[in-house]
């Protein structure tokens, strides 16, 4: 049976018990559901790595101090592990309806926000590169490198809309060691099929691990050829 416990951090969190706990169980039932295509997700609930900070409103820079040494405890929780499939998710469940545009923007916000506040503190992770641009781009809090994915509910993908705005951190080095197991392949082809039963279609932004930046996929949304990442890390 699915472990139905969602580790939580309550540190800091504004919301009283009552709201973080409606909040971590839509999440849960979102995880759980057999419609969602994320195996890695779902593995990492079952083993009951999944770590949940409940912020406000997702326009708003308050919480972020709080976000940041949620994501720091992650990550040292994270490096004294044995075990794969581990994952971090801030939901905002104060903000208001919003569409693939501002999300997306709203997202870039707090990621560099985030960014810049971390870079006050600790490098940017060796391993990978701090430039949006480049293949081997991820996002890096704590010298952690991290695949951040955007959930919301008017996503475009029908495997990203999650009833509140939610920032999923998920670690870099995850991948790699599945990489070196040669495991990641095959999970990667059962999210895929998982997701075009969902949808009808593969993700048009999806690209190999490795491939292509990486901030094609973070939001969810599709975007066209002119568009710039607006990230941009400042040391």
């Amino acid at each position: 049976m699915l472990c139905l416990l969602i580790t939580m951090i309550p540190t800091h969190q504004s919301h009283n018990t009552a709201t973080i706990e409606k909040v971590r169980d839509a999440f849960h039932s979102f995880i759980d559901s057999k419609d969602f295509p994320c195996v890695a997700a779902k593995a990492a609930l079952a083993k009951s790595h999944m770590k949940i900070f409940v912020a406000e409103h997702m326009a708003c820079p308050k919480d972020d101090h709080d976000i940041l040494e949620f994501i720091y405890q992650f990550v040292d929780e994270y490096r004294n592990s044995d075990k794969n499939f581990h994952t971090a998710c801030v939901i905002f469940p104060s903000t208001g309806e919003v569409r693939e545009e501002e999300f997306d923007a709203l997202l870039w916000r707090r990621l560099q926000a985030l960014s810049n506040l971390d870079a006050q503190r600790f490098p940017y992770d060796s391993r990978v590169d701090c430039d949006p641009a480049s293949s081997k781009f991820s996002f890096s809090l704590k010298e952690e490198a991290f695949f951040i994915i955007g959930l919301y509910p008017n996503s475009s993908r029908k495997s990203r809309q999650f009833m509140y705005p939610t920032i999923v951190f998920n670690p870099h080095e995850q991948f790699e060691e599945l990489r070196n197991l040669k495991r990641y392949d095959k999970m990667k082809n059962i999210v895929r099929k998982k997701d075009i039963e969902l949808s009808g279609s593969i993700n048009p932004m999806l690209r190999d691990f490795g491939d292509d930046s990486e901030v094609y996929q973070y939001s969810g949304r599709e975007y066209d050829r002119e568009w710039k990442c607006p990230y941009k890390y400042n040391n």
